[in-house]
């Protein structure tokens, strides 16, 4: 329960730093993975408390809770120069979110969501390589951090539970990854 606290609280210190950057104009967060990631987060939330995750799973519903807020202000102040594969992916989402509603298997149906929600990282993923200084290295690096103790912090600790922390852990290290060394780049150019 302690864990689940802590991932909670870490959850809740990255999106307030989050939210402060987007407001102040720092951060530009791009409106469709936002827009997915609401979705998807909030199916996951559900599925883990259904096999079981307790507390590990108060993370995951504080997350769905922050990107449904972050998917509606980066409509007003995020990163809006929508590319074609940005329109690609945001159709191969929704499309997945189909499959998901017609799977009775809970196990495919958390699979399925956590692709779509991969598949929606692309569109960040892409635009944080082209504008580093738009996406908030503190907010990913808290994320990475949090997805570990989150693991943790699960009573019932199975592949439905964990396998949308673990690609957490491995996203988010990514962009943080980006984020700190294409910034290093840029500086140094």
């Amino acid at each position: 329960m302690f864990l689940g606290f802590v991932s909670v609280l870490l959850a809740i210190v990255g999106y307030g730093i989050y939210f402060k950057q987007i407001f102040s104009g720092k951060i530009k967060p791009h409106a469709f993975s936002w827009f997915v990631w609401s979705l998807t987060v909030a199916i996951i939330f559900f599925g883990q408390l259904a096999k079981g995750a307790g507390a590990g799973a108060w993370v995951t519903g504080a997350i769905s809770l922050a990107c449904f807020a972050i998917s509606i202000l980066a409509l007003f102040k995020g990163y809006r120069d929508f590319i074609y594969w940005d329109w690609v992916f945001l159709f191969v989402c929704l499309l997945s979110l189909v499959f998901w509603w017609l799977t009775k298997d809970p196990t495919i149906s958390l699979i399925l969501i956590t692709v779509t929600d991969i598949v929606a990282t692309f569109p960040t993923l892409y635009k944080t390589y082209n504008n580093p200084f738009e996406e908030s290295l503190t907010l990913f690096s808290l994320n990475t951090i949090r997805s570990v103790i989150a693991i943790f912090a699960f009573q019932a600790f199975t592949f439905v539970s964990a396998i949308y922390p673990v690609k957490l852990i491995v996203f988010n290290f990514l962009i943080a990854g980006i984020i700190f060394f294409r910034r290093r780049q840029l500086t140094q150019a």
